[in-house]
């Protein structure tokens, strides 16, 4: 006997208007990974992005009776998401400013593992991912934006510019500017 299929988004979330709890667990295990790696792309910092994913589902909860079910169920989440790491960098530059910290307050990386690289093959590579992800984090958002969803979530230019309220070719333009800045950011640190 095999399992039943899974039920798709838009059936989980009527469900969930309707007082299914059950059907809300299901829709945030679903969407949970891709949504984490989104939101710490966003912010390169591991602990924010746990914090701004329950942040987002919470809200997601709160806002389920305006979910169009004609749309994509993981656009509304990510745009949701969008709304929580915008938020979260603007009360960032406030405390940077309070504080006169321009550092980044706290970041840690992710533990690299493999059975195959040397340790120093491994240190490097964290360094590396540290790097691009601190490069990345201190894009500016309109520049951020658009290249964490196309290069690094996979939505075409058209999606992201939808999700964004930008034309494709302005998200276009916004990830070659993006690239640029990185590299330049990148190739300043090797100095």
């Amino acid at each position: 006997m095999s399992a039943a299929p899974e039920p798709p988004d838009a059936e989980l979330a009527a469900g969930a208007v309707a007082g299914d709890e059950r059907a809300f667990s299901r829709l945030m295990q679903r969407h949970k990974d891709g949504l984490y790696r989104f939101i710490r792309r966003y912010t390169g910092e591991a602990d924010e992005a746990y914090d701004l994913l329950q942040e987002s589902f919470t809200a997601a909860w709160g806002a389920l009776n305006r979910y169009d079910q004609t749309r994509s169920f993981s656009t509304w989440l990510r745009r949701i998401a969008l709304n929580k790491c915008r938020d979260w960098s603007r009360r960032r530059t406030v405390r940077r400013w309070l504080t006169r910290n321009e550092g980044l307050d706290s970041w840690t990386g992710q533990n690299l593992t493999a059975a195959g690289p040397s340790p120093e093959a491994v240190i490097s590579d964290q360094e590396q991912l540290t790097r691009l992800d601190r490069a990345i984090a201190n894009l500016p958002s309109g520049l951020k934006e658009p290249l964490i969803l196309t290069a690094l979530e996979g939505l075409s230019q058209d999606e992201a510019g939808k999700l964004l309220g930008l034309t494709a070719k302005a998200v276009e333009v916004r990830v070659y500017r993006a690239r640029r800045a990185l590299s330049e950011k990148l190739a300043l640190q090797d100095l």
